[in-house]
């Protein structure tokens, strides 16, 4: 089945089998519906993936699935990424990666570079059950846009990449949630696409080689190598598919 959909200002075309559709997303959706109707209030699922695992895109198709399919709770979708720090506080503040006085810029999307203590109030709050604003991340502006969704509903998916990560403070958000579930892939399907998304914001090809090999390739092996277990874990196929890891 054929999806698209904007993502952070840019357009993404996925493809899913029929196959995940019926044996891993459907269900997964009647297995949440089951827990919030039984929970009777609001639950907290955290979608976590290394970057270019295809996670917003998969929130995003779940969030359509739940809507068009009788029987399902539908999903309210929120992302992590609409916590990075604004550019010109990345642009004016460094940090120290192996060894060496580096700016934060140069490292976007590493979990320094995140507000984690807003994420973490904000988190605290959507577990509570509380209807609140949310901030998005246009890759176009490359800047958070405050407020840009408004959190309701009894179903919230949460996405990002670092929301089970095994590290203190980031290690407890895990503690908010319901359920989770965890993406792994192999590093090298995922350079591609970082490469091909970086170039498609406008960077030259040569520029977006040489940032994905020096700040997002670590974070890709940051989420692959140190994040806890998960509910439920899929393995992202070279296809783009996704199936039971």
């Amino acid at each position: 089945m054929k999806y698209n959909v904007e993502i952070n200002g840019l357009d993404v075309e996925a493809n899913y089998s029929e196959k995940s559709i019926e044996t891993i997303f459907l269900p997964l959706l009647e297995r949440l519906t089951k827990m919030q109707r039984q929970k009777g209030k609001r639950i907290l699922v955290m979608l976590a993936a290394p970057p270019a695992a295809g996670k917003s895109t998969l929130a995003s198709f779940l969030k359509y699935l739940s809507k068009t399919r009788s029987g399902l709770a539908p999903l309210t979708v929120i992302g992590m990424d609409g916590f990075h720090r604004r550019q010109d506080y990345l642009l004016t503040h460094t940090v120290v990666r192996d060894g060496k006085e580096v700016p934060m810029v140069k490292i976007k999307g590493a979990p320094v570079t995140f507000d984690f203590e807003l994420l973490a109030s904000r988190i605290a709050r959507v577990a509570a059950g509380e209807v609140c604003g949310w901030p998005t991340y246009d890759r176009m502006l490359h800047n958070p846009v405050e407020d840009a969704i408004s959190v309701e509903g009894g179903i919230v998916l949460l996405e990002g990449n670092y929301l089970l990560l095994d590290e203190d403070g980031w290690r407890e958000l895990k503690d908010y949630a319901d359920y989770t579930i965890k993406i792994i892939a192999e590093e090298i399907q995922v350079r591609k696409r970082l490469v091909e998304r970086k170039c498609a914001s406008g960077t030259p090809y040569e520029e977006a080689v040489e940032f994905v090999e020096g700040s997002d390739l670590v974070n890709v092996r940051t989420c692959l190598e140190r994040s806890v277990p998960a509910d439920l874990t899929l393995r992202l196929e070279e296809d783009g598919n996704y199936f039971l890891a």
